[in-house]
């Protein structure tokens, strides 16, 4: 099982006991304000089971984060093999989800570029996307800060209706060239 490590963070494979803390952060209407709506506890352990079953088949995917220092867990970042119809699929996505309580800290961003260092040098990729809603202004903050560019494909998400508030999302890319002339 792949396990990525950074200065203050574990990204690793969920365990049973991140469950509760995921079931909270998922029933939190803040970090959930950019998604339909919020999870409950049944929906959100089906959730992780059905990530954590993703990284047992794959050996990567949307790893626990966890805090080194304290051995905290405060969400998810990493890698999905992304086949919904929306432009340029299938791709390999890089996503994340972090509890509100551990925003602003630089969590996302860091264990983010771990995931991509994964995704280009382990799994040489030659491009990763994200997508999020339009409105989503801090996930496309990190978007931007991991270096990924938005390439002006906007598209409706097939899982919402079109009337839906969040429908209009926005996509992102970064290539393995643009990787590593930020980590030269």
């Amino acid at each position: 099982m792949i396990e990525l490590e950074t200065d203050r963070l574990i990204l690793r494979q969920w365990k049973k006991s991140d469950y509760l803390a995921f079931a909270e952060m998922t029933a939190d209407p803040l970090v959930m304000r950019f998604f339909p709506n919020v999870l409950s506890k049944n929906e959100s352990d089906q959730l992780a089971s059905k990530i954590e079953s993703l990284i047992n088949d794959n050996g990567w995917g949307f790893w626990a984060v966890e805090l080194k220092e304290t051995s905290t867990f405060i969400g998810f970042v990493g890698l999905h093999y992304q086949d919904q119809d929306i432009p340029n699929s299938p791709f390999i996505e890089i996503g994340w989800r972090l509890s509100s309580n551990f925003w602003g800290l630089g969590y996302a961003r860091e264990a983010a570029q771990a995931a991509l260092r994964f995704a280009f040098e382990e799994l040489n990729e030659t491009a990763v996307y994200a997508f999020t809603t339009t409105v989503n202004q801090p996930s496309r903050n990190v978007m931007t800060k991991i270096g990924m560019v938005d390439i002006n494909q906007d598209f409706n998400h097939p899982k919402l209706p079109d009337d839906h508030e969040l429908v209009r999302h926005c996509l992102y890319l970064i290539t393995s060239e643009m990787w590593r002339n930020l980590t030269v």
